[in-house]
């Protein structure tokens, strides 16, 4: 990581000339400006923030405003809100020449958090679970597709029919994981240099299927690292000419990208899971009973639940069990190391919105001391475990009908959330209708 000082002494030295002012959207993209050295210097130790408009966080995917979003709108005059750098964020980045980039918090300009911004909504959860004397440790598992294509061949064919970068699975498999070994090499490096701990790259269970991990961290940490980390990889790939995709289902007939959330508390310097204790039984517990409700914070678009099939090696169920990866919830790790794998999000989850997702259902298990029903033993797909929601119609419902959620977050960041995914639905189902009405006319 990179000091405010010694950033200025790089900027002073030529070193570094950019500086990349970043926050995530609601598709948990970065999104921000990019300043010159000198001025990001005098501004922010002036303790000037950088402005940005208020529709950033009011988007569809395609970067189109839509109503019904309380924050902002046309009626409102889409004005901005304020950028304020978190400077224990700042960090070189190795792959953008003499560039820093640094995560911001953002604010109205009275200086109150706007609440349904992503990092804000996790800070909120991380507050509460601090008021209950635990400190949340996460570390999230990101898969994503290789592609050969570029961005920009990918985008002419309509990112149909593209080409893995390795045309078998390539699970631990150490000879194909070598074709794509340069690289890999290059995002492993890249990510250490940006100040992250990597631990390992491997394979995953499809043609052109990686993953790197990371060292686990404070769940804040973790999910500044998630997105830079993401972001960062689309643009070392584009840098050599092909891409990289984090969506949960690419393709039909192609295994989804997970995210798979791993979660533990701690007090101090030890695991508050450690023995399986109360406190970890509920905390899971919590999960299980909740994250159904809180599905669109984990799962947020159309294509998130495609991902979710028998035998595809993701979750179908809210099931738990030791060590068992047909469950929702896979127990692994002992002592200090015991923790929670959430296989439910898949890659294109937010991590701010999944990781609080995770903390509010968790620590609302801890709450009312819900009792841990039995491990799952065997094949979950098969069972008669309950089903986390098949379709996001079913998770707008959930979320709709719910009340832990709007107790755990509040009004504003719900009513936010739920008009997302209800566009989401709505501009999906505007697209099949108008896919259908041209295949009619084209049958004649």
């Amino acid at each position: 990581m990179l000091s405010f000082d010694e950033l200025r002494a790089d900027v002073e030295s030529g070193a570094i000339d950019t500086v990349v002012v970043a926050f995530t959207d609601m598709q948990g993209r970065l999104l921000g400006k990019r300043l010159q050295g000198e001025f990001f210097v005098d501004e922010i130790g002036s303790g000037h923030p950088v402005e940005g408009c208020n529709y950033l966080l009011a988007l569809e995917m395609e970067m189109d405003p839509v109503p019904g979003y309380a924050i902002a709108s046309w009626e409102r005059g889409y004005g901005d809100f304020a950028l304020h750098p978190d400077l224990t964020t700042l960090r070189r980045i190795p792959w953008l020449e003499a560039t820093a980039l640094v995560l911001c918090d953002v604010h109205w300009h009275d200086g109150a958090p706007v609440g349904p911004s992503p990092r804000q909504v996790l800070r909120a959860q991380l507050e509460r679970a601090e008021r209950l004397g635990f400190t949340p440790m996460f570390g999230s598992e990101l898969e994503f597709f290789l592609l050969r294509e570029t961005y920009a061949e990918a985008h002419a064919k309509h990112y149909r029919d593209l080409t893995p970068s390795v045309p078998y699975i390539l699970d631990y498999h150490l000879l194909a994981t070598t074709y794509d070994e340069p690289l890999m090499r290059q995002l492993r490096n890249g990510m250490q240099g940006a100040g992250m701990r990597v631990e390992t790259s491997k394979g995953e269970a499809w043609p052109g299927q990686h993953e790197i991990n990371f060292r686990y961290a404070d769940a804040l940490t973790m999910a500044d690292n998630h997105v830079v980390y993401k972001n960062g990889a689309k643009e070392i790939a584009h840098l050599n000419g092909c891409s990289i995709t984090f969506m949960a289902k690419p393709d039909h007939a192609w295994i989804g990208s997970s995210c798979h959330i791993h979660s533990s508390l701690w007090n101090g310097s030890r695991s508050a899971f450690a023995g399986e204790s109360p406190t970890f039984r509920r905390w899971l517990a919590g999960q299980i009973a909740n994250l159904g409700e809180l599905a669109i914070f984990v799962a947020p678009n159309v294509n998130s639940y495609k991902r979710f099939a028998a035998g595809s090696w993701a979750p179908t169920t809210l099931a738990w069990g030791h060590d068992n990866r047909t469950c929702g919830f896979r127990i692994v790790g002992h002592g200090d190391a015991l923790r929670t794998e959430t296989r439910i999000p898949g890659a294109d989850a937010n991590p701010y919105l999944a990781f609080a997702a995770v903390i509010a259902a968790g620590l609302e298990g801890i709450e009312a001391k819900r009792r841990l029903p039995k491990p799952l033993e065997g094949n979950a797909y098969e069972s008669d475990a309950e089903r986390f929601p098949h379709t996001l119609r079913d998770a707008i419902e959930a979320l709709e009908q719910g009340k832990m959620a709007r107790a755990a977050f509040g009004d504003e960041v719900v009513d936010h959330y739920l008009n997302y995914a209800r566009t989401e639905q709505e501009l999906f189902d505007r697209a099949v209708t108008c896919y259908e009405r041209e295949r009619f006319f084209e049958r004649g």
